[in-house]
């Protein structure tokens, strides 16, 4: 474990958690690396990301957050899902530090910025906070859905800000039906890296994949409100979690040794996100996969590489993990660093071993697969599939410990024996319970030390 401090960014540790013994001929190792980030902000566990430096000692963070609200024609059906949805945005609202550069935009098949409008930024205080209340109390429902334009929009309003931490949070209640699904891609793609978004679905009639796409290219977080009189609690939940962020654009610096492979890099707490293919070279063997943006929080990442075959008795480094802080006008900074070894040996119990913590997070990167595959067998009739997958489910997460989980399967399969994953499908399950699951589903435990 290693760690390093400076005054203008929180304090990053690094553990690396690993069984470095492999027998005669092995090639694979794995490690989980628990990443600590101390004397930041105030909240944690959900990475949110933006742009530009570390923030000063001894001031708040610069940031700039866009709240993107559907004003679809469908945001009437119930009138109520419009009343929340402006009660929430306004909440989240309220929830901005003094001084925090904000702007709302109402999204249809066209995006509008309602407040402060002509393309700018307002600063948050009292009065501005105020006005914009009074804009969010003008909105109605009425056109399409496409939310690449919202996007687009969001990040030529965030662009224009000299701010560290760029933030989105986007409602939808519906399906992005009014552009091709490529182009909401080409806008996630041009908008990654740029700022972060945590992105919502109301109701019951959005598509679980297009939200959590928004949330997965954007370092942001996922999650249903069935229920939209739920949506203020959510909306200030996630506005808080933004103001807590301290430093930005925080890298996994992941350097190789010659004839080192790697197999793939995955965040497992505080849910499973895969970063192997967003990868961006560094240098020679060396490169960097986005974690965001941190406060005081700690997350865990999977790392697996293979390495070339060697005799027992060798040893080898076979990755260093470092934590960077880019700097345009430098050289990036190195905020903390840990090691993957390789050792051989003829020790059968030594090399057999399993690591805890990488039992724990195999495990808990096939349950969010296992309800994936197990949602899908089930929309399409194949009912021995899906109670295999979601039987499997089942003991995985009874195993781990993962009781939130556990609940919301128990929502969709009968439990018989969760020790032996035996279920039963439900005849009937609601599409809120249904969706709930999916969209959680690679919310994961945090191991047992």
């Amino acid at each position: 474990m290693a760690n390093f401090s400076k005054s203008n960014v929180p304090q990053f540790s690094v553990e690396v958690y690993q069984n470095a013994f492999l027998p005669e001929g092995g090639r694979e190792v794995n490690a989980v690396v628990t990443v600590t980030s101390t004397g930041g902000g105030t909240t944690g566990g959900i990475p949110l990301a933006g742009s530009g430096p570390a923030r000063g000692a001894g001031r708040g963070p610069d940031a700039a957050v866009v709240l993107m609200v559907d004003c679809s024609g469908s945001m009437d059906y119930p009138p109520t899902k419009m009343r929340h949805a402006r009660d929430a945005t306004a909440a989240a609202v309220d929830a901005l530090r003094e001084g925090t550069l904000f702007a709302v935009v109402a999204g249809t098949h066209v995006a509008k910025d309602v407040y402060p409008g002509g393309g700018r930024l307002a600063v948050a205080d009292a009065h501005t906070k105020a006005a914009a209340r009074e804009a969010l109390r003008r909105l109605s429902a009425g056109g399409g859905t496409a939310i690449g334009t919202w996007l687009r929009l969001a990040d030529r309003l965030l662009g224009s800000a000299d701010a560290a931490i760029r933030h989105g949070i986007l409602l939808t209640d519906g399906r992005n039906e009014h552009e091709a699904p490529e182009d909401l891609r080409a806008a996630l793609d041009s908008c990654a890296g740029r700022f972060t978004c945590d992105a919502r679905g109301v109701g019951t009639d959005w598509e679980v994949k297009e939200v959590a796409g928004v949330a997965a290219a954007l370092l942001g977080t996922a999650d249903i409100v069935a229920d939209p009189s739920g949506l203020a609690a959510d909306f200030t939940r996630m506005m808080e979690n933004a103001m807590g962020k301290e430093v930005a654009d925080v890298a996994l610096r992941l350097w190789t040794p010659v004839g080192v492979e790697i197999q793939f890099v995955k965040q497992v707490a505080p849910t499973v996100a895969d970063l192997t293919g967003r990868r961006t070279e560094t240098g020679p063997r060396s490169g960097d996969y986005p974690t965001g943006s941190w406060g005081d929080e700690s997350r865990d990442y999977h790392v697996c590489v293979r390495v070339p075959e060697a005799g027992i008795g060798q040893e080898m480094l076979a990755a260093r993990v470092s934590l960077v802080l880019p700097d345009p006008a430098g050289a990036p900074q190195a905020l903390s660093q840990g090691l993957v070894r390789a050792v051989w040996t003829d020790d059968m119990a030594a090399s057999t071993s399993i690591n805890p913590q990488v039992a724990h997070y195999t495990g808990q990167a096939e349950l969010a697969q296992v309800i994936q595959q197990g949602l899908e067998a089930r929309k399409s009739g194949d009912v021995d599939g899906a109670t295999a997958k979601l039987g499997r489910a089942v003991q995985l997460a009874s195993a781990s410990g993962n009781q939130d989980t556990a609940r919301l399967l128990s929502k969709v399969v009968d439990v018989v024996d969760a020790a032996t994953g035996t279920v039963r499908l439900k005849a009937k399950v609601a599409e809120a319970d249904e969706m709930t699951l999916e969209t959680r589903s690679t919310k994961t435990v945090r191991v047992k030390k």
